[in-house]
């Protein structure tokens, strides 16, 4: 006769086994399941996120300053030229021009000069005017983005348009010609060229012309400029809204008339 006896903790462990089987997936701690390393990567995630925030604002900071900085220690030169001023009348006119001796005929228009030339920008302050019909203004000559702006004080508008390089010499020349007159060895006398402007539309995203146009534009309207053709002596005189704008940024005085249809 065989005797057949079961050991008590097996049975024991096979009765807690089974149980934990019939146990549903449902009823168990839900924070059991979750994986521990989640909450370390979206710690990782946040740091990153800030870090990147921080050296964006350390970067833009950086070159706000050194722009700064810069226009600080950029020399300001205030200088003028003399300049005669003939006038051009057509056939059509009936006006006869009278003989002047030439010194009355001479005059001077001072600013204040700055030229970065690492940066290839030439910035200028025309004050107001003692003796001619102009506005004051502040311009830009930009070299790198080929651009000139004028932001006419009087009206507290700016504009832009192509950089004439015909009639704006480089940074690097222009600063030895202001170095020239400083020191005396180059008086100036020179005679005025005329440009004429048309306005033709409104420009919205002033940050893409450059750091320094969007300085000298932020916040204001600014119109996009086009030059047009003019015959001295032919063309008729039109009924625009327009304003001068008198600068030198070479040995020749310009008078950029600006015209608003």
């Amino acid at each position: 006769m065989v005797k057949v006896s079961f050991s008590s903790a097996l049975a024991q462990k096979d009765v807690k086994k089974d149980a934990e089987t019939l146990i549903p997936e449902d009823d168990k701690d839900p924070e059991v399941g979750l994986p521990l390393r989640q909450p370390s990567r979206a710690w990782c995630w946040c740091m990153c996120l800030g870090l990147a925030i921080m050296l964006s604002g350390v970067v833009v900071g950086g070159a706000y300053l050194y722009r700064y900085y810069i226009l600080e220690d950029a020399q300001v030169y205030v200088c003028g030229l003399k300049y005669r001023e003939e006038d051009f009348m057509g056939p059509e006119e009936e006006e006869v021009e009278v003989g002047l001796p030439s010194q009355f005929q001479m005059q001077q228009l001072e600013e204040s000069i700055r030229v970065l030339e690492r940066e290839q920008v030439e910035l200028i302050n025309v004050p107001v005017p003692e003796f001619y019909d102009s506005d004051p203004a502040d311009i830009v000559h930009d070299f790198h983005r080929r651009l000139t702006a004028y932001l006419d004080l009087s009206l507290n508008k700016c504009y832009v348009i192509p950089l004439n390089t015909s009639i704006v010499m480089p940074p690097k020349d222009f600063l030895e010609l202001l170095v020239n007159i400083k020191a005396g060895t180059y008086l100036p006398q020179s005679y005025l060229v005329h440009e004429e402007m048309v306005v033709t539309e409104r420009l919205e995203h002033v940050d893409q012309l450059g750091y320094f146009i969007h300085s000298l534009c932020r916040g204001k309207e600014t119109y996009k400029l086009q030059r047009r053709d003019r015959i001295l002596g032919i063309q008729k005189r039109e009924a625009l809204n327009c304003h001068k704008i008198r600068h030198f940024s070479s040995k020749h005085v310009v008078e950029t008339t600006i015209c608003e249809p």
